[in-house]
């Protein structure tokens, strides 16, 4: 190594001689020496890629999430209070018909009468002869009153009598009242239920065996034919 004094009065060294040296020792190193740290390296990496690889494939045996899912002590469910509110408890069957609780208002009048009809049921009037409605009529079925909807005669209670009005020589049980007129020479009928003007009955006649003959205003009844279903009857509280 050469040492010497420059024109700033200072020492340098001669590092050619040291450089070069240096520059041999770092070949020697890359050749060899470096070359065998450079495979120590690269096996040490391996074998922790190796251990990484067994670690990671062990881990993957086992589901993370199911096992935190495992720890997560199970809750009950809890059903909420306000469907004990929304759906009745099941009742039992009876097999049969439950009564609603809203029931039909009573009727508070009987049934509307024409002019004709309030007539001969209010005051008493006849019909004139041969142009009611019900004259010859001889299907099955049921006579009911007019103004109350109550039975009053069945057709097999009927018979032609020629008379111009409907004839029966009988009447349903406790359908009809009888009346002395005020003038006492005719026997008044009415409807029991109503108290509707009906006609006015005959005894001995001898148009049938019962010897009796119920003569009616058509217009005091309406007929209901037979497999039809009768109206209700309307009652209403009596008048004192």
């Amino acid at each position: 190594m050469d040492l010497f004094r420059g024109s700033d009065g200072y020492e340098s060294v001669n590092c050619q001689h040291h450089s070069e040296h240096a520059f041999s020792r770092a070949r020697c190193v890359s050749g060899f020496e470096y070359g065998e740290f450079n495979v120590r390296h690269i096996r040490i990496q391996r074998a922790i890629a190796v251990l990484a690889l067994a670690s990671f494939m062990a881990g993957c045996t086992s589901d993370p999430e199911t096992v935190e899912l495992e720890k997560i002590p199970a809750q009950p469910i809890v059903q909420p209070a306000v469907q004990e509110a929304i759906t009745p408890p099941p009742t039992e069957s009876t097999g049969e018909n439950v009564m609603s609780d809203a029931t039909e208002p009573k009727p508070t009048k009987y049934n509307e009468l024409t002019d004709i009809e309030s007539y001969v049921i209010l005051k008493k009037g006849t019909e004139r002869p041969f142009v009611g409605e019900y004259t010859d009529t001889k299907d099955p079925g049921t006579y009911i009153c007019r103004q109350c909807n109550a039975p009053l005669y069945l057709a097999t209670q009927k018979f032609s009598s020629h008379c111009g009005w409907p004839s029966f020589d009988d009447e349903i049980e406790g359908a009809v009242e009888r009346h002395m007129d005020a003038d006492g020479d005719r026997t008044e009928i009415v409807c029991k239920n109503c108290g509707g003007h009906l006609g006015h009955v005959f005894l001995g006649e001898g148009y049938t065996e019962k010897n009796t003959r119920h003569c009616v205003n058509s217009l005091s009844m309406k007929f209901i034919a037979e497999g039809k279903s009768l109206p209700p009857v309307i009652h209403l509280p009596v008048k004192e």
